[in-house]
């Protein structure tokens, strides 16, 4: 009798034990959404930066995000006729209400200015290029709401913005989805050819057939493996070397060899001034075409030292949920599982140097801009200026994202 009173105490501490563990894995974020004039508005739209996760207010303005994890989450709203709304929340121990406040659009200001500017389409074509990409996914992207793009181009400093007052939305055929992307920053610089941008999207699920369906599957799988996210992911969890990723360090050092500026410059004045026009035979074009060969020469040199980056020294634990990692030289990180492809190496221009040893795995360099850089669970980074990413990771774009609670099939 004692020994099944046991067991009876143990399974009621189980259950008492389970149900503890749910109740802090089954969060909710909820609330109201309203106008400025505090009237409610149904039938918003309410999603989750990020995710797939979305619900619709009722018919006093309420909505409930259920079923989620501990962690720091975007929540996105969208009405007809009102500014897409944002709010950053963070859950830890219970569950969380807000009250959403939205302002009315106003477009027929933005439409006037649209029309005044004859360069508009280049710069959106030029945007496209750099937001949704380049890569083959990029050919199955399209945004289907263009009109809401604003640009706005700095000729003196040769930097192109955009801004857009609604989310965009991008329809993905190469990986299923549809993405509603808000768009919080995007600066394009031809002086120093950096691209930064970043935003919130949340992401749908597009409707098709059971081959197509199987081929978005299957090219999900491409696009999350060896990709930032990815990486980040697996820092957090430690597991990046048996995930098929080598951390290296990239140092740059003075070029030595690199004459100095002032005597370059003299020299290119002294021959530029003394060669006569129409003397192509004359000797000193062989001494201007030196100097100015010598000009082109980099100030800095990139060595890499193939010291396996210890990751338990790179990241650092400050907050609960989140991971932070700070350095000086630049990251030089290679995935294994996957090669470069030919159209890759031969048109992307996104191309790293590697030693004549190493395969062509895919090589990225992440340079630290505004340490230290800050990221989640999933993999996602809290400020995406805070690093800068060239090679693999600066050629994919909006084109080849997944969800960031994404899981690849053989984990599942």
């Amino acid at each position: 009798m004692k020994i099944m009173t046991r067991c009876f105490l143990l399974i009621i501490a189980l259950l008492l034990f389970n149900q503890d563990v749910d109740a802090q894995n089954s969060l909710s974020i909820s609330g109201t959404v309203k106008d400025l004039k505090g009237e409610t508005l149904p039938g918003a739209g309410i999603y989750l930066s990020g995710y797939k996760t979305g619900t619709t207010s009722d018919n006093s303005g309420k909505f409930t995000l259920p079923n989620l994890k501990p962690g720091n989450y975007d929540v996105l709203i969208q009405v007809i006729g009102f500014l897409p709304y944002t709010k950053n929340v963070i859950l830890s121990a219970k569950s969380i209400s807000i009250e959403a406040v939205l302002k009315e659009s106003v477009t027929q200001l933005k439409e006037v200015v649209i029309n005044v500017d004859p360069n508009r389409q280049a710069y959106i074509n030029l945007f496209k290029e750099q937001f949704i990409g380049k890569t083959p996914n990029s050919e199955k992207c399209k945004i289907l709401n263009p009109e809401v793009i604003i640009t706005d181009y700095d000729k003196k400093r040769r930097i192109l913005t955009v801004t857009a007052d609604q989310f965009l939305i991008v329809e993905n055929q190469a990986l299923g989805y549809r993405i509603k992307y808000l768009l919080k920053y995007f600066e394009s610089n031809f002086e120093s050819n950096i691209i930064f941008f970043s935003g919130l999207p949340h992401f749908e699920e597009l409707e098709g057939s059971k081959s197509k369906r199987k081929k978005w599957m299957h090219n999900r799988e491409i696009a999350y493996a060896g990709s930032s996210q990815h990486f980040f992911k697996s820092l957090y969890k430690n597991t990046t070397k048996e995930e098929g990723f080598i951390i290296y360090k990239l140092s740059e050092i003075e070029n030595k060899k690199r004459l100095p500026d002032n005597l370059i410059d003299y020299k290119i004045n002294l021959f530029s001034s003394q060669i006569k026009p129409g003397l192509l035979t004359d000797p000193r074009n062989d001494s201007l075409i030196y100097w100015q060969k010598r000009k082109n020469e980099p100030k800095t040199l990139e060595v890499l030292n193939r010291t396996e980056v210890n990751t338990d020294t790179l990241v650092k634990t400050i907050y609960k949920d989140l991971k932070t990692i700070n350095y000086a030289d630049a990251l030089y990180i290679m995935f294994t599982k996957e090669r470069e492809s030919k159209q890759y190496t031969t048109t992307s221009g996104h191309t790293i140097g590697r030693p004549p040893d190493v395969p062509n795995y895919q090589i990225s360099v992440v340079h630290m801009i505004n340490g230290p850089a800050s990221f989640y669970e999933y993999g996602s980074v809290l400020d995406p200026r805070s690093l800068l990413y060239s090679g693999f990771w600066g050629y994919e774009k909006v084109a080849d994202m997944v969800p960031v609670d994404y899981v690849p099939s053989q984990k599942k």
